[in-house]
C-alpha cells in the first residue's frame, strides 16, 4: 500500500478527522508512516503589523496544541502546523515531503464550491500522488 501518508485537517475540528485516520491506516503499509497537516491561512502584512509581538507564533501554538488533542495522543500519527493557503500548502507539503497518498475529507458541494473550488477539489486536480476523499 502507502508508505508516506498525508492527512489535511481543517484547523474547525472537522468531524471526519477519526475516520480520515482509520483509512490512513487502513491504506498504510506496515513502518508507514501519517502525518495530519493542518494549514493556517496566513495572514495579511497590515494585519500582522497590527498585532502584538509573537502574536502569530502564539496563534500556531494554540492550533499544535488543539490538533494534538484532536489526534487523541496517537503515537502513529505526527502532527504538523503550518501557514499558507490550504489546497496549495497541501500540495507544497506532498511534493517536498514525498508524500504518496493524501487522505482527505471533503463536505458536500455547494454552489460556491463549483463557482470557486474547495480544497479538496483543488488538491485532487492538481496532486502528483493518489488523493482519497472521504464524503
Amino acid at each position: 500500500m502507502y508508505k508516506n501518508i498525508l492527512v489535511p485537517i481543517a484547523s474547525d475540528h472537522d468531524p471526519h478527522t477519526g475516520k480520515a485516520l482509520n483509512v490512513a491506516r487502513a491504506l498504510a503499509s506496515e513502518g508507514a508512516k501519517i502525518t495530519s497537516l493542518t494549514v493556517v491561512e496566513a495572514m495579511p502584512g497590515y494585519i500582522q503589523n497590527q498585532l502584538p509581538e509573537g502574536q502569530s507564533a502564539k496563534i500556531m501554538d494554540e492550533v499544535e496544541t488543539e490538533l494534538k488533542a484532536e489526534l487523541g495522543g496517537a503515537k502513529d500519527v505526527t502532527p504538523v502546523v503550518v501557514e499558507g493557503h490550504s489546497a496549495r500548502t497541501i500540495l507544497d507539503y506532498a511534493e517536498e515531503h514525498g508524500i504518496d497518498c493524501i487522505v482527505m475529507a471533503s463536505h458536500r458541494p455547494g454552489l460556491s464550491d463549483y463557482l470557486l473550488g474547495s480544497t479538496a477539489a483543488r488538491v485532487v486536480r492538481h496532486a502528483k500522488c493518489a488523493v482519497h476523499v472521504l464524503r
